[in-house]
């Protein structure tokens, strides 16, 4: 999957609560943007790409406020009746980590499980869910079973879908005492052992630093994908204020606190 575009149409926003800073909540919005790619897979009319969505949002459904995830999960038909998106059966979605918030949206940083994120995407009807795990989710290893199909988190895995091969390493590098970390060998050595099996899309959780100011992220990590140069790499975990940048023959599409739709130009 070869980024086509040279920039990030937007397509809608969803306002959602998130912790401020100092204390308290703050409102903001989520963008739904759209990249041009050279191919999507099989069966699918685009790949909603996401990460970071650690907030909570009113499902268009009514009720009390969600997890960001499931509300923009819920939005997907909404949506796509408006002609903004494909139809869910139509869309594969890559989830990028970090989906939880504490319930009040007024505690940076907390951490908890997100298996009801991952499966409002897939009760949505989306053809494919996968992605990676961050620092900040919890996910008990039988919370996605029993579903066909079943969402496909990834750690050091890859998968093929559609003719498109998938490869994702979650997490972040850091003291393996605490959660959600690993220790530089071990992440570099599971990064390595993904690029080998040449992936069309890396999915990450911390990634690479783009060009541009701003565009922070780990250089030992970038160093790594710059040997083996995937078409696209996504990410999340530290934000970008613009969320594109080449990678030697490839890029690096940062969606920390975004959503964004890859379709075929």
């Amino acid at each position: 999957m070869r980024v086509t575009g040279s920039e990030l149409r937007p397509l809608a926003e969803l306002a959602y609560r998130q912790a401020r800073r100092g204390g308290g909540s703050e409102s903001v919005r989520l963008p739904l943007q759209r990249l041009a790619v050279d191919r999507v897979p099989a069966g699918c009319d685009g790949v909603l790409v996401t990460g970071d969505l650690q907030g909570v949002a009113p499902s268009p459904y009514g009720g009390p406020e969600v997890l960001l995830g499931v509300a923009l999960a819920d939005h997907l038909t909404v949506w796509a009746e408006q002609g903004l998106l494909p139809p869910p059966h139509r869309l594969a979605v890559v989830l990028a980590g970090d989906l939880y918030s504490a319930p009040t949206a007024d505690v940076r940083g907390a951490t908890g499980e997100v298996s009801e994120v991952w499966l409002a995407f897939a009760a949505a009807g989306c053809t494919l869910v996968t992605g990676v795990l961050g620092n900040h989710d919890v996910l008990p290893e039988d919370a996605l079973a029993g579903l066909d199909p079943a969402p496909a988190p990834l750690d050091g895995d890859t998968i093929m879908f559609g003719g498109v091969r998938f490869a994702g390493v979650g997490h972040i590098i850091g003291d393996p005492a605490r959660p959600g970390r690993r220790a530089e060998s071990v992440q570099l050595g599971t990064l390595d052992a993904v690029l080998k099996t040449g992936p069309d899309l890396l999915i990450l959780h911390e990634g690479p630093p783009g060009r541009a100011p701003g565009q922070r992220g780990n250089q030992a990590i970038g160093d790594r994908i710059a040997r083996a140069a995937p078409r696209l790499t996504v990410c999340g975990h530290m934000h970008w204020p613009q969320p594109l940048s080449p990678l030697d023959t490839g890029h690096v599409l940062n969606v920390d606190s975004r959503a964004v739709l890859l379709q075929a130009s």
